[in-house]
């Protein structure tokens, strides 16, 4: 599932949220060479991490199962006799490689009323000579029947009405004798049909097969049922043209999957954005606005808020860049909004993991003081391991920069200056160590920027006095003592 099926599965959720509807989870598997192993419950564990809850469907239960499409096969056969009873389908007969030898002949071949007559099927065979091919076990499809000379309008929420004319439309195919099995179109009508679907909420790519759609509900007689239809935005590629792919993520370093994806045919791995460190609430607020815009200033988003404020009319019908980078900053107003302790619970395995032995206390306060430098919780080891590990190099350009002529005998003053302080606190250092800086008349940058490189190894991190109470008047001093040894 890529991300744009996240995107519009949210947009139903939100829909389904707002009107007190029912969301069903309902797997379309109905092409078995498409089917891929593992995908159903990377599918579920998906949706549970992103907190996007359904009311029935597979794994949920409810009141019309079976959800996967691939066990309603007597349910579909009943409707495909019903519409070829009606005159309203008809079987085709024509191989593969029979399509394939038309589509050289004629260009832009199209299977309709205009070449429908030259093909191998029950509107150009005898009777008798469709039931002994059907006997005999020859292969074939049900194509419905599309009548030219129509005007077909699909009602969209976003869009408006959308109409076109049945020349352009094909006789789809609805049913494979193959493997016993509906196609999409006709299974997702009965579907939708006999489980009360109001609304369909979809890409932008089915839009072409509204008009489809539209006219199977009319050949049942169902005009009466019809779901009303929404036909969402394209995710856009981040630079250039044409749609997000899977492409894009690997070119700019960005997950176009929720979860992390590990193809069973070919073993290769894609990234995701849970193992990639986003917060799922930082993910969800990211897609809500791809496409729709609440009308206001407000970009921070709560479920239950999106809940509220969304509404399917205001949703764009122009394609929706994908800004990863603005997907970075919600995980970075995400991490600001978190508690430190929630934080702090998220980096202590990390910390462990470095072979620390830290106490939960100790990574709260490094939470507090670093939290707001990252966007995501992996990136605050390497920004604040000096917390926790003292630096066994230091930095060769803020040496150059910051480790004077004169630090040697500074850090030694204010070794002793230290050794004195009995309150080791924020609040106990800094006016002792500020007036003996004045006192002895030194450029206080200067004093400051050795003691964060003798501490910390390199010119980063919080306020120095911050850091020496964090670290202890042992550490700290122990830590004076070998920059003062290993730079002279």
């Amino acid at each position: 599932m890529h991300i744009g099926g996240v995107r519009t599965a949210l947009y139903n959720y939100l829909f389904a949220r707002q009107h007190n509807g029912k969301l069903i989870f309902r797997i379309e598997d109905t092409d078995s060479h498409r089917f891929v192993p593992g995908a159903e419950e990377y599918i579920l564990e998906s949706f549970k991490w992103l907190g996007i809850k359904f009311d029935e469907g597979v794994s949920f239960g409810g009141d019309h199962g079976p959800y996967r499409q691939s066990e309603r096969r007597e349910i579909y056969k009943k409707y495909v006799g019903q519409l070829l009873d009606a005159g309203k389908a008809y079987y085709a007969f024509d191989t593969p490689e029979e399509l394939q030898k038309k589509r050289d002949e004629v260009k832009n071949f199209q299977y309709d009323a205009h070449t429908r007559s030259g093909m191998r099927n029950s509107l150009t065979l005898p009777a008798d000579e469709v039931k002994k091919l059907i006997d005999d076990g020859e292969q074939y499809t049900v194509r419905f029947k599309i009548e030219p000379g129509q005007e077909i309008t699909v009602h969209d929420l976003i869009r408006g009405d959308v109409t076109v004319k049945s020349d352009i439309l094909d006789d789809k195919v609805l049913y494979k004798s193959s493997d016993e099995l509906p196609t999409y179109h006709l299974a997702n009508i009965v579907d939708d049909h006999l489980m009360g679907v109001t609304h369909v909420i979809r890409g932008e790519e089915w839009l072409p097969s509204a008009p489809l759609h539209v006219l199977l509900y009319k050949a049942f007689g169902w005009e009466d049922t019809m779901p009303q239809f929404a036909h969402l935005p394209l995710l856009l590629k981040p630079e250039g043209k044409g749609k997000l792919s899977k492409r894009d993520g690997d070119k700019l370093g960005f997950p176009v999957f929720p979860l992390e994806w590990h193809d069973p045919k070919s073993g290769e791995v894609s990234s995701g954005y849970r193992e990639s460190g986003y917060f799922p609430e930082a993910v969800v607020n990211f897609l809500a606005l791809l496409g729709w815009n609440p009308g206001t200033e407000q970009e921070i988003f709560s479920l239950d808020e999106l809940v509220k404020a969304f509404d399917i009319t205001k949703c764009s019908k122009n394609g929706a860049k994908f800004d990863y980078k603005k997907g970075i900053w919600f995980n970075h107003e995400y991490i600001l909004r978190k508690s430190d302790d929630e934080i702090a619970r998220l980096f202590a395995p990390i910390v462990a993991n470095n072979g620390v032995n830290a106490t939960m206390d100790q990574v709260r306060q490094v939470v507090h003081m670093m939290k707001d430098r990252v966007d995501f919780v992996k990136e605050l080891w390497p920004l604040c391991s000096f917390f926790f590990v003292a630096p066994t190099s230091y930095d060769e350009k803020t040496v150059k920069k910051r480790w004077k002529d004169y630090s040697k005998q500074q850090m030694t003053e204010l070794c002793g200056v230290l050794e004195g302080i009995d309150n080791f606190t924020v609040e106990g250092q800094e006016p002792v160590v500020m007036k003996w800086v004045e006192d002895k008349g030194y450029k206080l940058g200067d004093v400051m920027n050795a003691f964060r490189l003798a501490l910390v190894g390199i010119g980063k991190g919080p306020g120095m006095f911050d850091i020496s109470a964090f670290l202890g008047k042992e550490e700290t001093l122990a830590r004076l003592h070998r920059a003062i040894e290993k730079l002279g």
